[in-house]
């Protein structure tokens, strides 16, 4: 273990301690009943036994010249680090001072610590110079920890003692009173120096009574709930019962300890005691909530019989476990977490739910209210945990919630605009269609509606207090026969009927609405719709009979007898037909001109009218007008034009013209080729009149026709604004 070199010494004189122990060797430190160290006077470990090794879980290596001490490191008793040049051996070095029955904490390697006990000796030479210093040490962890439990022990019955919430006192087998606890002082208002070292016969305010007591006492006889009575420093007498027993040593009567009661208002309090205690025994007889009381580590220090009954187990089989081992796995995490800041003192109390695992195999589920119960030093003692079983609690709740949310789910999956509210008026559910008609999601807090702003039917503001929902609620009552304006952010408005109704809960109490917000927009169009389609048909009907009336007269005045009229008449009265039947199917909307030129050519032409141009819709005026032109030319072309040939054919071809000055116009190409030579008339017919009437005046046009040789071409020109456009 060591590599000291033997010192040298002459025979003729004594070696010194140091010397010696240097000279002994190995073998000699290691038969030494005890961990030892030797030190020279620079402080340098030189030598060491194996007990000393063990304990410092090392051996030192000479090379590197320790010095002081051979652990891995030094702590003073309370943890703090203790550097090696301030260590006891050090002390001794340097100063020569014994060191008695010193502790410090020795750690070695592998992170362990132990308590040691350090005896150190400084070696001198015969001059009286230190030559080292021997030091002999070993573990009292051991000890340490049984005087700590001692210490814990005595704390604790110190605190109970002195913290009682009884009175205590000793009286000797004189009847001197030793000791009284806070209690008993404060019962009788002395204090410590009035009390102690007094002869306990002074306080009391029956002499027989406490000769009685000391007799009884001093034959062994223990005393329990003996009544007495107590003069208070205040000259006030105080009932109480005492409670003692005497402390015998070697057979000898030494003393007494007294637990002392204050009854005094027993008598006067008795029968609201009575009522008190029937009160309190009913309420534990019916109570089903399991109480216990567990240490740091949850550990069961106490059961009572409820508990035992909700988890299945016998009182032997709880105080045996944590109250963790009949939690189910994915709760005690947790409740640890939980019950740990408890201890640490973060938090006073809690409250969590969590599922038991019984024997049987089944799971209750328990509400746990857990507190502390600390020592004045705020130490914690024991947790008081009450639980209560409350599975069935449970799955009634969860039958509840799932049918909430099943009628959550129906609610999300109507069409209809639904929401609900509270007895204030705020919001609490609306479903995805309240969200799309009102064109926003609303927010936490939001009263009475889930829409951006309301308006009667006749565009009057309406005041979110002021709507259907808040008269149901304020009122109590459902609103019914209401319409109101939702206008939306994006400044769209939706006409709506709203059904609000108040919800009631089992005593009749309101507790919040619900309302259901029916869109009829389409129903309002309709009826829009239905007006304007009334007053166009009006309008055209009176509008059709002027035209047929003056298609009439026209033609009579221009034909040559009756023959003549007929198909004439009749082909200009078909064409208004056929105009009417395209915007009856459209309800008098726009018209799409590609179809319109189909209807009137298609029955004519036979295929020979070539068409093409971009899709156009034109309104029902505009469409009525073109009809009219296209059934003269086409009606010119088959009686004179290129149409009354067999290779004769018509190019009928539109576009749309951006005249610049933000208006749209239709420019349209009638072209006839192939028929026969064409001459210009001598004069101007109806039919010519009719068709510039209907572009220029009708419609604010432009209407060219020229009779070229090769054939017949008119061109017309005319806005359609207001009309529908796809290009």
């Amino acid at each position: 273990m060591s590599n000291v070199e033997e010192f040298p010494y002459s025979p003729r004189r004594q070696p010194t301690e140091f010397e010696a122990l240097v000279a002994a060797g190995q073998t000699v430190l290691d038969a030494i009943p005890g961990a030892v160290c030797l030190c020279d006077a620079e402080g340098l470990l030189i030598a060491f036994n194996t007990e000393a090794v063990q304990l410092w879980g090392r051996t030192p290596n000479p090379a590197k010249k320790e010095h002081f001490c051979g652990s891995h490191q030094l702590y003073l008793p309370d943890g703090s680090p203790l550097a090696r040049s301030d260590c006891p051996m050090a002390t001794a070095v340097r100063a020569g001072t014994p060191i008695r029955n010193a502790e410090v904490i020795m750690a070695r390697p592998d992170g362990s610590r132990f308590t040691a006990l350090i005896n150190i000796r400084a070696l001198r030479d015969h001059s009286g110079n230190i030559q080292g210093a021997f030091n002999c040490f070993q573990d009292i962890t051991e000890r340490k920890q049984i005087e700590e439990e001692v210490r814990r022990k005595t704390q604790d019955l110190e605190d109970f003692f002195e913290n009682s919430a009884v009175g205590l006192h000793i009286v000797s087998g004189e009847g001197i009173i030793l000791r009284a606890n806070k209690a008993e002082l404060a019962l009788l208002g002395y204090s410590p120096e009035e009390y102690i070292g007094r002869h306990i016969a002074e306080f009391h305010a029956d002499a027989p009574v406490i000769g009685d007591i000391l007799q009884r006492l001093s034959c062994g006889q223990p005393l329990d709930r003996y009544p007495a009575r107590l003069r208070a420093r205040d000259g006030s007498v105080k009932h109480v019962l005492i409670t003692s027993n005497g402390r015998f040593v070697d057979g000898k009567f030494v003393n007494t300890r007294c637990f002392t009661v204050d009854t005094t208002d027993l008598q006067a309090a008795n029968e609201a005691r009575q009522a008190s205690d029937a009160r309190l025994a009913a309420t534990y007889e019916a109570a089903i909530v399991g109480i216990s009381e567990a240490d740091e580590s949850g550990r069961f220090l106490r059961v009572n019989d409820s508990l035992c009954r909700i988890t299945g187990r016998s009182r032997g089989e709880l105080l045996a476990m944590t109250f963790y081992d009949y939690t189910d796995p994915d709760d005690q995490a947790k409740d640890a977490e939980l019950y740990a800041a408890q201890v640490r003192g973060e938090v006073e109390n809690y409250t969590i739910r969590k599922r038991a695992l019984r024997p049987d195999g089944s799971v209750r589920h328990l509400d746990i209210s857990s507190s502390s119960v600390r020592d004045p030093n705020g130490r914690f003692l024991y947790g008081v945990r009450v639980a209560q079983d409350v599975t069935a609690t449970k799955q009634l709740e969860d039958r509840l919630r799932e049918g909430e949310q099943r009628m959550r789910d129906l609610l999300e999956a109507l069409p209809a605009a639904i929401y609900t509210t509270n007895a204030e008026g705020r919001i609490n559910f609306f479903n995805r269609a309240a969200v799309e008609m009102a064109g926003r999601t609303p927010q936490p807090g939001d009263e009475w509606c889930v829409t951006w702003k309301l308006y009667w039917p006749d565009g009057s503001p309406l005041p979110h207090d002021e709507c259907p929902m808040a008269m149901a609620l304020r009122e109590n009552r459902p609103v019914r026969g209401a319409e109101a304006i939702a206008e939306r952010p994006d400044g769209k408005r939706v006409p709506f009927i709203p059904y609000p109704t108040p919800l009631r809960d089992a005593k009749g109490h309101l507790v919040g609405a619900i309302n259901m917000l029916v869109d009829i927009s389409e129903r309002k169009e309709a009826e829009n719709a239905q007006k304007v389609l009334i007053d166009e048909l009006n309008h055209r009907v009176k509008n059709t009979l002027a035209t047929v009336q003056s298609l009439a007269s026209q033609t009579a005045r221009h034909a040559a007898d009756l023959q003549e009229f007929l198909p004439t008449f009749t082909g200009r009265l078909l064409a208004l037909a056929r105009a009417h039947d395209l915007l009856t199917t459209r309800n008098w909307q726009d018209a799409p001109f590609e179809q319109l030129v189909h209807d009137i050519v298609a029955p004519v032409s036979g295929g020979r009218v070539v068409t093409g141009g971009p899709n156009v819709n034109l309104d029902a005026r505009t469409a009525l007008s073109v009809t009219m032109v296209l059934n003269e030319l086409l009606t010119n072309a088959a009686k004179y034009g290129s149409l009354s040939a067999p290779d004769g054919a018509v190019s009928l071809t539109w576009k749309i013209v951006d005249s610049g000055r933000s208006q749209i116009t239709l420019e349209c190409e009638w072209s006839e080729r192939g028929g026969p030579p064409v001459t210009p008339p001598k004069r101007r017919g109806f039919g010519t009149r009719l068709m510039e009437r209907c572009v220029e005046h009708d419609l604010a046009g432009d209407f060219d026709l020229v009779f070229e040789t090769e054939g017949t071409r008119s061109r017309m020109v005319f806005p359609i604004r207001g009309a529908s456009t796809n290009v």
